[in-house]
């Protein structure tokens, strides 16, 4: 059997894919001598948001800052308490533990590896300010039940749809299932905007407005073409003063760039074959690893649309090795780098320093010892999913 070429070509991520289009969108931006943001930064935002089913979108620098605006946006500050899962990357909760809240971590489900709503419910208390989901792997959480939790409190949902764009929950897109929502277009996204980038979706004008403002300095400007907020021409007329700006509060310059943009226009009209084909690798892996003695893929709940930017398998405890020796052997005698996503957050130091630590989150302490991530993205080929179920029945004997 033929191997891959390369060791990157087995890697768990690098969803980046590229093509002429892309190469005729830079060149087009750099001809107009690149701007910053600007009307193809606009364009994409709408054609985002719309794809998502939200009324807003805002372009941004990654997913890590789409959530820190989401969470200042919704005033979260010292005395709120933030429930969230502890498998994700350690943005979602750096996002509310920075801004002097307190993280409180809720535990996960064992299928799914998402946040569990029953955990979520005996975590909430009268300083619960915000429920922040992660949509783990590319497979949404259960958003009715988080939903059935938070509104009737006047908790808001904020969702990290990092790993999700195009996942749906019960026919509804991703983008569109919270008050709030941020994602990802860093180079090993599902779709991806020249190595980072990221948006935030939301059909509350009121939280538009409020990120809008901080992520260009909270500047007010009469020329604002999307890039700053518009003055209020009723209360402060321009007159002469065309070249006026004020600024209303201390923000951010968390803008992208117009090239980022006109490459994210083009992923954008090629997400849904690219995660059709993350799909179809997984259910490759699904059928092969079926076989295979110790080894269980996570659930899919039957009421979503995973897009699969995570595939990730459970060793059981039939399984012949533990998991750092499985996946040592795997990454030295196979050339296949199998990763771990994600450390629990709460077991992390940073976490440990502000008082978390082992025991708050069972379910998800037993699991990080037990769940591993196999390389997944539109170029891997039949022949290398082939060599990847290979080497874990290889492990297994």
């Amino acid at each position: 059997m033929q191997l891959p070429k390369a060791l990157h070509e087995l890697e768990y991520g690098h969803g980046s894919i590229y093509g002429e289009e892309e190469a005729d969108a830079v060149a087009e931006v750099l001809a107009d001598a690149a701007p910053s943001c600007g009307p193809r930064v606009k364009a994409f935002e709408e054609a985002f948001a719309a794809y998502c089913g939200a009324t807003y979108g805002l372009a941004v620098t990654s997913a890590t800052a789409g959530l820190d605006l989401a969470l200042e946006a919704a005033g979260v500050g010292p005395g709120d308490e933030v429930i969230t899962t502890p498998i994700s990357w350690i943005s979602t909760a750096n996002a509310a533990a920075k801004r002097g809240a307190s993280v409180v971590f809720a535990d996960v489900d064992p299928e799914t590896l998402n946040l569990d709503p029953a955990s979520v419910a005996g975590k909430i208390t009268s300083r619960t300010r915000v429920i922040l989901p992660v949509h783990l792997y590319g497979q949404c959480c259960d958003m009715d039940a988080l939903a059935a939790l938070a509104r009737p409190r006047r908790i808001l949902l904020i969702d990290d749809c990092a790993h999700a764009p195009g996942a749906a929950y019960k026919g509804r897109k991703a983008g569109s299932l919270a008050d709030l929502s941020a994602f990802s277009f860093h180079q090993q996204k599902n779709m991806v905007t020249l190595g980072e980038g990221g948006m935030v979706t939301t059909s509350n004008p009121a939280l538009f407005e409020r990120i809008l403002g901080l992520r260009s300095l909270c500047c007010r400007s009469y020329d604002p073409k999307g890039k700053y907020l518009a003055f209020d021409e009723s209360r402060e007329p321009m007159a002469k003063r065309y070249w006026r700006l004020d600024f209303e509060d201390l923000g951010s310059n968390y803008r992208m760039t117009e090239i980022q943009a006109a490459v994210g226009l083009i992923q954008l009209r090629k997400l849904d074959a690219m995660n059709q084909r993350r799909a179809e690798i997984a259910r490759l892996y699904s059928c092969r690893l079926a076989a295979v003695n110790g080894v269980r893929p996570l659930a899919v709940a039957p009421d979503v649309k995973h897009v699969f930017h995570i595939y990730c398998i459970l060793l059981q405890e039939r399984f012949p090795l533990e998991k750092d020796e499985f996946m040592w052997r795997m990454y030295t005698e196979h050339r296949i780098k199998v990763w771990s996503h994600y450390m629990p957050i709460h077991l992390t130091t940073a976490y440990r320093k502000l008082g978390h630590g082992p025991g708050e989150c069972p379910v998800a302490e037993s699991l990080f010892e037990r769940y591993v991530s196999l390389p997944i993205h539109p170029r891997l080929t039949p022949e290398a999913v082939d060599h990847v179920c290979r080497a874990i029945q290889e492990c297994a004997v």
